[in-house]
């Protein structure tokens, strides 16, 4: 039998992906936008129409789900993509302080007699 490979690969790169908590709050937030779209693009229809008007109603509602959901998609995405950004700037400004402070710790400051 063939021996199998025990190494492990770690890598000190840092995913770009927001955490699972902050996808979880943006897709309910999607579903919050679309479904709030959804009453408001029923209701305007509603309004606008007498008689029997469920055909336009529910087309109505669809289509203010459907943009409102987008609009919220595009706000959700730029506010994700603008904390990943945030976050890596500031894990660089620490490794930046973290290696200032290494470089004063070991340079050779001469003692005062």
């Amino acid at each position: 039998m063939a021996e199998m490979s025990t190494t492990t690969h770690t890598s000190t790169t840092s995913s770009a992906l927001p955490s699972v908590g902050a996808r979880l709050l943006a897709f309910i937030a999607i579903l919050i936008g679309g479904t709030a779209g959804g009453f408001i693009g029923y209701a305007f229809v509603d309004l606008q129409v007498t008689g029997d008007s469920s055909v336009w109603a529910g087309l109505g509602a669809l289509i203010g789900a459907i943009v409102s959901a987008l609009g919220t998609a595009v706000v959700v995405i730029l506010t994700l993509r603008a904390m990943g950004e945030w976050n890596t700037i500031r894990a660089r400004e620490e490794a930046a302080i973290a290696a200032a402070k290494s470089t004063a710790a070991n340079r050779n400051v001469p003692r005062v007699r």
